[in-house]
């Protein structure tokens, strides 16, 4: 086994190291968010912070690892003889991002389930983890799937795995350690919500301290083992302090001041249920154990704000993380316990404004910098010319819930939950031969392959003789995420700052859609001479919303140039990942000016999407009373489907007219 980086080595990170240990004092607390780019030591840390956990007692050979004082009366290895026990370090488990639902959850052996009749069952991570960490890298990377096993295990502290009539219950109570970088894409809500704490992490921008990193990192790559014995006495005395606190723990008092503070800090800053009360509660108590003392202060109560609250007040990926100190400081000097005058507080006064651990403000997103910029417009608020000059940015309007895109047909791409697809998990909808593992027992399809050999094998009349060979796979049909690349027009010919706000508004609403149904996401511009690739396609639509929100706009119209690029971004993409159908959703009036020939050149290009088969929907931004049509056109060369701005909105009245004309059709 190699030798892990020692916890107690680690260069800053203070509040990293902070909120790890005090899950380490107290599991209850939930867990740890740990959100950073790539090399901010986030997976070193949580790896060294199981050298540091106590060690348990479990029953010996339980592969459940049952506590000898208390064993689970339903433990699948029970019941267990009193008194028999082992003690062992606590495991730290990783979860990888591309791991399947059995080695989650276990598996059965449905090859002597059928034919023997025992529940002969495979106990997965969750049982590993059981009293210890699971870590996730790259969490916001996971499957759905996966995320509801997690989230039903976190909830109920337990995992349930039933399949063809046999059911297998035990514990699995954990501490939830994920990592993850914002770039790649952010976490469902619910899931979100069930880690207890989070932190934001970056690398320091402090040369003394980037070259002690790499001196000690450099040092420790040399030798390991060496490296940690230096090490070994700073990790002891860390270790004996998290016992000190534990035991310290059930002692601390968490008065009715403090509790009242912690409330009106949650309803302050608007988080949704109770979860996030019972998890400020549960820190700031460890924050006081942890340093040593029987009462929760004011202080403890603010760093637990910080620790608890940011990633429970965001409502969307668009906004900006962090919480705002300045509030934060004002409610808990409001709902502070009046002082005794003859014993001033010498930190700060009420509310432990004073009080170390605060966190710095996070970027607070783009500001209103361009109010007073004014557009080269005509009377009428169109441009004067198609050819007119670069404005500057305007800001979306907000965002609303848009009707539902999808991609025609039947795929076999990413887990998501736009379009169908042929996934692992979903309604049943036929069965086959298994290739390679058998994952999902198609039970009738496989009696009725074994059903008329029977006689040959010999039956006995005790029960069905199956072989290896009748066994047949479910087909299931579920959801799939697509890259949707949206291609937007930025030309002078849309440029009205109104107009423009109200798209820009459309494409945020349409990312936020993009992020609730798991696709990846791409932005081309085009505008003047060319288009330009804003953002290639990832998984991270707030970096799409930023790069829209400084969206310049002006210029003709290089509508061809722009189709050329999106076409050009899927070839590549469809390199990557073949197996990840694309949507494009083209925002534009569909005037074209830029370029030699350029309503012919559009036209060319739009019909390369529509002869390779790919979806398509054109968002029509034309306004005004006269209105040429051109995108219903251009949406007809693409192969694909024309939106207005008001029939995108999913409660559109013109929409809803349209949904309802369109069917009256097909059915006659």
């Amino acid at each position: 086994m190699s030798t892990p980086y020692p916890f107690t080595a680690v260069v800053g990170q203070e509040d990293l190291r902070l909120a790890l240990l005090l899950n380490a004092v107290s599991p209850a607390i939930g867990g740890v968010l740990v959100r950073g780019e790539k090399g901010t030591a986030k997976s070193t840390a949580v790896r060294a912070l199981s050298t540091l956990m106590p060690e348990l007692d479990v029953v010996a050979g339980c592969r459940f690892s049952c506590d000898p004082d208390a064993p689970d009366p339903a433990c699948p290895d029970g019941p267990h003889e009193p008194g028999a026990f082992e003690t062992r370090p606590a495991r730290m488990v990783e979860l990888p991002v591309g791991a399947s639902e059995d080695r989650l959850v276990g598996a059965l052996d449905i090859e002597r389930a059928l034919a023997e009749g025992v529940k002969a069952f495979e106990p997965g991570l969750l049982a590993d983890a059981h009293r210890g960490i699971l870590y996730v890298d790259e969490v916001n990377l996971l499957h759905d799937h996966l995320v509801d096993l997690l989230l039903d295990a976190a909830a109920m502290g337990a995992s349930y795995v039933e399949r063809e009539g046999v059911s297998v219950r035990h514990a699995a109570r954990f501490l939830l350690v994920g990592t993850m970088n914002p770039e790649e894409g952010e976490l469902r809500p619910q899931l979100l919500d069930r880690f207890g704490l989070t932190v934001e992490v970056a690398a320091s921008r402090e040369p003394d301290q980037r070259v002690e990193v790499v001196r000690r990192r450099l040092a420790y790559d040399d030798d390991p083992a060496g490296f940690a014995a230096r090490w070994a006495g700073e990790e002891t005395s860390v270790r004996q302090r998290i016992v000190a606190a534990r035991e310290l723990l059930p002692s601390v008092r968490l008065g009715d001041g403090a509790l009242r503070q912690i409330a009106a800090t949650c309803a302050a800053f608007e988080v949704d249920g109770m979860r996030a009360d019972i998890v400020m509660a549960r820190t700031a108590t460890a924050l006081a154990a942890w340093a040593g003392r029987t009462d929760v202060l004011a202080e403890d109560v603010r760093q637990a704000a910080l620790l608890a609250l940011p990633h429970r007040r965001r409502r969307n990926p668009f906004d900006a993380p962090g919480l705002d100190e300045d509030k934060l400081d004002e409610t808990l000097e409001e709902f502070a316990e009046p002082e005794d005058d003859d014993d001033p507080d010498p930190d700060g006064g009420p509310g432990g404004g004073g009080g170390g651990g605060g966190q710095p403000e996070p970027d607070a997103g783009p500001q209103d910098g361009d109010a007073g910029a004014r557009p080269e417009a005509g009377e009428d608020g169109e441009p004067r010319a198609s050819g007119a000059g670069e404005q500057s940015p305007v800001r979306a309007a907000e965002p609303f819930r848009t009707k539902v895109l999808s991609v025609p047909g039947i795929g076999e791409g990413a887990a998501g939950r736009r379009s169908r697809a042929r996934t692992e998990h979903g309604r049943t909808t036929g069965a086959r031969r298994p290739q390679g593992a058998l994952t999902k027992l198609h039970l009738a399809a496989t009696v009725q392959a074994a059903a008329p050999h029977q006689r040959a094998r010999g039956r006995s009349g005790r029960g069905l003789v199956v072989r290896r060979d009748d066994l047949r796979q479910a087909t299931r049909e579920g959801r799939e995420g697509n890259l949707v690349l949206f291609v937007v027009d930025a030309s002078g010919s849309m440029a009205a700052r109104q107009r423009m706000s109200a798209v820009k508004g459309a494409v945020l609403s349409l990312l936020l859609d993009a992020y609730q149904r798991r696709d990846k996401v791409g932005l081309v511009t085009f505008r003047g001479s060319a288009a330009e690739l804003v953002l290639p396609p990832t998984s991270s639509v707030d970096a799409a919303a930023a790069r829209l929100e400084s969206l310049p706009t002006g210029g003709r119209t290089p509508l061809a140039a722009g189709l050329l690029k999106a076409h050009d971004v899927l070839r590549v993409e469809r390199l990557r990942d073949p197996a990840r159908r694309a949507l494009v959703v083209l925002v534009t009036d569909g005037r074209a000016t830029g370029g030699p020939e350029p309503v012919a050149f559009a036209g060319r290009a739009a019909r390369l999407f529509a002869a390779e088969g790919t979806a398509s929907v054109v968002v029509d931004c034309e306004s005004g009373p006269v209105r040429l049509g051109l995108a219903g056109q251009l949406a007809g060369e693409l192969g694909g489907t024309a939106v207005t701005l008001d029939e995108l909105r999913a409660d559109s009245i013109a929409g809803l007219v349209k949904d309802v004309q369109g069917t009256s059709r097909r059915a006659a």
